[in-house]
């Protein structure tokens, strides 16, 4: 059994993962703002404490996606080393994801570019992230979460494509395994849905 934080658990990305956790019999602590406020390293740290992972799915739709995300890496990187949480599982964006070419997804041709300021605060995030000498690991969708699909069990890693789809509760499977092995360090994964298939993300 692991001990596990989750923040952001009251959105779909947080509360798939959270249901995930609890059906592998892990002890989860669920949290949602204010008291998991992820802006807030005291908050953080009060809610990580005495955790082994986090899992953080966070967004807040009332706030400037340049300052929430850049205060939300901050808190969580200052808040997680106070509470001797060494491992982060950061639920990313597909748009940042290198294509099989080696082009992030928010650089091809075609990508929509009317959410690229909201792209570049989540990038902020994770270079954040990436200097904070956590054990982390980033998952995203390899393009998007399919949000009306039926669940296949399963999910391989793979490439950003925009064409590319996975359901709420394949990706926190990956989540939760990435959680428990932690075979995937300093890395940001995209996964799409495969059906019967659980595989390390590494």
């Amino acid at each position: 059994m692991t001990r596990i934080v989750v923040f952001g658990s009251g959105g779909r990305a947080g509360g798939s993962a959270v249901q995930e956790a609890r059906s592998r019999g892990h002890e989860v602590t669920a949290l949602v703002r204010p008291v998991g406020d992820v802006t807030d390293a005291g908050a953080v740290e009060a809610g990580a404490r005495g955790h082994d992972v986090a899992i953080a799915a966070v967004y807040d739709g009332g706030r400037d996606p340049a300052d929430f995300f850049k205060a939300a890496a901050a808190g969580l990187t200052e808040g997680l080393a106070r509470a001797g949480v060494r491992r982060l599982v950061w639920v990313g964006l597909a748009s940042l994801l290198p294509d099989a070419a080696g082009v992030p997804l928010m650089d091809t041709a075609g990508y929509p570019q009317e959410h690229r300021t909201f792209y570049l605060a989540h990038r902020a995030a994770l270079d954040e992230i990436r200097g904070s000498g956590l054990e982390w690991v980033a998952i995203s969708p390899s393009g998007d979460f399919d949000h009306g699909g039926t669940p296949v069990g399963g999910y391989r890693p793979a490439p950003g494509d925009a064409d590319a789809r996975i359901t709420y509760a394949d990706h926190a499977i990956a989540i939760l395994d990435e959680a428990e092995r932690a075979t995937a360090r300093e890395a940001h994964i995209g996964v799409v849905g495969q059906a019967g298939r659980t595989m390390p993300v590494s």
